[in-house]
């Protein structure tokens, strides 16, 4: 009596070429694991500082910018002479602005635009004039 095949067995050259596609797969699933741990290095690497300065409303403001990769990641203010109350807050916000937008080309504070034009100009300048 014949009997039928019911499951196909696959012959040696299927295994290999079964093996062949898992082996792929861990390999690149691999290297994709190891890129993306090698992504978490140190926050200082690749980043460069450039600094620059612009008069503000009543003196020079002078700043240091942080850049990775063509983002700014951090701006310092070196010196200022603008007074706390209005030109000081102003500073601050646009920092955070800056930082957010990644960009100079953002509207100025009300009540401190020339300190907020010097500002704006200073990054700017340490990022053009590196």
């Amino acid at each position: 009596m014949k009997y039928k095949k019911l499951i196909p067995v696959p012959s040696k050259a299927e295994y290999l070429l079964r093996a062949l596609f898992i082996a792929a797969g861990v390999i690149i699933v691999t290297v994709c694991l190891l890129n993306c741990a090698s992504g978490e290095k140190s926050k200082s690497e690749g980043i460069a500082s450039y600094e620059g300065a612009a008069m503000g409303y009543r003196g020079i403001i002078r700043v240091s910018v942080s850049m990775q990769g063509g983002t700014i990641t951090d701006i310092e203010i070196l010196e200022s002479m603008e007074d706390t109350a209005v030109g000081e807050m102003a500073i601050e916000e646009l920092i955070d602005i800056v930082l957010m937008y990644n960009t100079t080309e953002v509207d100025a504070i009300s009540g401190a635009t020339e300190t907020s034009m010097g500002f704006l100009e200073a990054v700017e300048n340490a990022i053009l004039n590196p």
